[in-house]
Parts: C-alpha cells; structure tokens; sequence
C-alpha cells in the first residue's frame, strides 16, 4: 500500500535516502575511488538477456544505435549511483529481454500482425495538465481496455511465449512500485501508481530505446538530443505490434492510451494509427512547467546524487515549447473531427461531464455501469489522496515572465486561462 506524504520536499538537490541505499551508493564510490568500474556495458547487457531467455533475435527497428547512445550518454553524462546503476541496467536488460520474446512470440504466432486494434482513443497534453486522472477515469470504464502497470512493465512474460491469455504475472510490476516507494517516498504524491491501473504506454515505446523515459529520469543531454534528431516511425511501428500482443491476450475493442511524448511525435502516431481520436489536455504552463519539473527532480534523486534544478528546468522549458508547437503544427493539416481539446479546469469541475464528451464522440455509450464505476474512482481517489505536490517556480530559477514568452502562442491558441 502506498505511504502518504504531507508535502513533498522541495530540496531537490538532497534526495532522500534510506540508510542501506546510503551504505550501499557509499560502498560505489569507495569502489570507483580505487579505479573499479561498474559502467554499463551494451554487449553485457545483450549477452544477459540472451542467456536468461536461451533467445537471439531482437528485432530490428533501430534499437541497436538508440541502445549505444543511451548507454553511453548514461555511463559518461548521467552520474548514477551505485544503486542507479544496479536499476538502470535491470530496467534495459529488461527491455531486452522482451524484445526477444515479443519476436519469438510473434513468430510462433504470425497472425497477431493482422489484429485489429478497434477504437483508440489518446490522450496527450502537456505533464500535469489532468492526464493521469483522465486516463483512469476512461479506463474505468468496462468496455475501454488500457496499458496496466502489469503490461507496461512485462507485456510479454516468460511464460507467454508458450500460452495465449496466461495469468498476468504482478511480481514485476509490484516490486517496481514498491522499489519506488521505498527510494523515493514523495513520489507516490505527483504520481500516484498501482500496477492494477492503466499505466503511461511511453514504459512500450522503452521497448524501442527510443522514449522521452531516459531526459525524464537522468542527465542525458546526448541522448536527448540525438533522439529529436531521429525518424520515430519504427519506434511507432513496433509500439503497435507490442498493443496487438496485449490485445491477441486480452482482447478488447476500444483502447484508452496516454502519454505527454505523442504530442512531440504527433504527426507520427497519426501515421501508425491514422483512425485515433486525440484527447489534448491544457493548463496554466505557469503550473505545469514549475510542477514537471518537480517530479522529474525526484524522479532523478532516485538515480543519482547530483540532482541540478535550473538545469533540469533549462531542458524541460525548451522540450515542453517543442512539445506544443510540434502538436500546433500537426493541427494545422490534420483532420479537426479527430481532436477533443479538455479543460484542465473543466475536468476539475465536471469530470463525468467532460468524459461524456470524449466517450460520444468516440461512439461508445457512457451510462449504466460506465457512469457508477468512474464516479465510485472518482470518490476513492481524490485529489492530494497521497499527500501535497509542493513547487514553486523560482525553485528552478523560472518565473512568470520566461514561461509567458515561451508559451504565449500556445496560450492563445487554446485559450488557456492565468491559474
């Protein structure tokens, strides 16, 4: 169960630490004073996931530059610590280690190519702008399917390889959870997870090497910046291939997806999936900047020590403008009958009511049990449920100036109220 937090802390440069994480990132730097390395090895980590699965073939979608980039942008930019390192590298052995049964399985199976995904509905929005709570409240809904934690973290387990509509495996997913809980005890107030609930599908495109997931997490400029420069449409591709896996073991005909990155690669993820009806969130970005950037502070403190505010607002300011114009100029040719823009403010004030809107315009009834299972959400999970978020913006050197000249054609474009 999770723990709550009155406030989260706002010393971001002093991440908390329970006292064996302490003795254990202690242990590493002793180990690296002395010239002993611990980097991460690319050829280690394929010759790992080879070995656990008795597997060879990984695919090809341009995982093997992103996973060289990534890697080395980690080993030389990221300064991890001992316990950084020990997840990071049983976070990418793991992603290989699904790449390998997702072929595997694809191949057994060849017909799960031609699946058809049915209705999707995507939500995407800026971070903080209502999306998580939004995503939810669609996936209470019994004939809306989503990306569990269970799925995200492991949509191919071992044993699916071998057996269609296998029990989920929760192991995984629930000690990743609890792992958090347990490094990072503010967490669970900016972003509250349950590995039962839908979960953010950028944890597939992981799969790909090639996900906002790295910049969000760590201090890895290079990685970041070639990523932008990258074609993303195999990594959409092979997203799609990983949702007609889940769909081939657990049917469903109307999707509910989310993450704010489908904004940056809009026009790609129309592409993959030209039928989807995008959902874009909006917000004050004087509440949502300063509030991102307080839960990727966090999230970085569970990784490494050196955790730099102004630095982490410096990337995130820029890549949340390239984030909106990207979306603004996809608008501009796309086709307007696939676009519901929702309120934060609206969601807030009438969730029921802003769902009936996205729910018709998908031509999905929205009554009966749909309307009691999102108001019975809606009651168990209020709002600070797990504690205050606590940000401000002159905690990374931001103020209301500098984040009006950066989205003032956003604003205008959306109408987007002062909060």
């Amino acid at each position: 169960m999770a723990t709550r937090t009155e406030a989260t802390s706002t010393d971001y440069r002093h991440p908390y630490r329970p006292l064996p994480v302490k003795a254990f990132n202690a242990l590493g730097r002793a180990a690296g004073a002395v010239g002993w390395s611990n980097a991460l090895s690319v050829e280690a980590l394929v010759d790992s996931a080879k070995r656990k699965t008795g597997l060879s073939d990984f695919g090809d979608d341009g995982h093997v530059e992103a996973l060289d980039v990534l890697v080395r942008s980690m080993n030389e930019e990221a300064q991890l610590t001992a316990t950084g390192r020990v997840v990071q590298r049983s976070r990418l052995e793991g992603a290989l280690v699904q790449r390998l049964r997702i072929e595997e399985l694809v191949k057994r199976h060849p017909d799960i190519q031609e699946i058809d995904l049915g209705t999707i509905i995507v939500i995407t929005g800026l971070q903080r702008t209502g999306t998580t709570v939004l995503h939810r409240l669609l996936f209470s809904h019994p004939d809306i399917r989503g990306v569990t934690g269970f799925e995200a973290m492991e949509p191919v387990p071992a044993g699916a390889v071998n057996a269609r509509g296998s029990a989920i495996p929760i192991t995984r997913a629930t000690l990743a959870q609890r792992a958090i809980g347990y490094l990072s005890p503010n967490f669970n107030a900016i972003h509250p997870m349950d590995p039962g609930e839908p979960e953010e599908d950028i944890l597939l495109l992981d799969l790909s090497l090639m996900s906002q997931t790295p910049e969000a997490t760590m201090h890895v400029p290079t990685y970041a910046r070639w990523l932008e420069e990258q074609d993303q449409e195999r990594a959409y591709e092979y997203f799609a291939k990983v949702l007609r896996i889940l769909c081939w073991r657990h049917p469903g005909r109307h999707w509910v997806l989310k993450t704010p990155q489908h904004m940056e690669y809009l026009n790609v993820f129309l592409k993959v999936f030209p039928e989807a009806l995008v959902v874009q969130t909006h917000r004050d970005p004087r509440k949502t900047v300063p509030s991102f950037c307080s839960m990727v502070a966090h999230g970085r403190g569970i990784f490494s020590d050196a955790v730099d505010p102004q630095e982490i607002a410096s990337h995130w300011l820029r890549k949340t403008q390239r984030m909106v114009d990207s979306a603004m100029d996809t608008r501009v040719t796309a086709n307007p009958d696939q676009f519901i823009d929702v309120s934060y403010y609206d969601l807030m004030d009438d969730p029921i009511g802003q769902l009936r809107r996205i729910t018709d315009r998908a031509g999905v009834a929205f009554d009966g049990e749909a309307v009691r299972n999102a108001e019975e959400y809606l009651e168990a999970n209020p709002q600070n449920r797990f504690g205050r978020h606590s940000y401000r913006l002159d905690d990374f050197g931001l103020d209301e100036e500098t984040i009006d000249e950066h989205f003032s054609a956003y604003r205008e474009k959306h109408d987007i109220p002062f909060e």
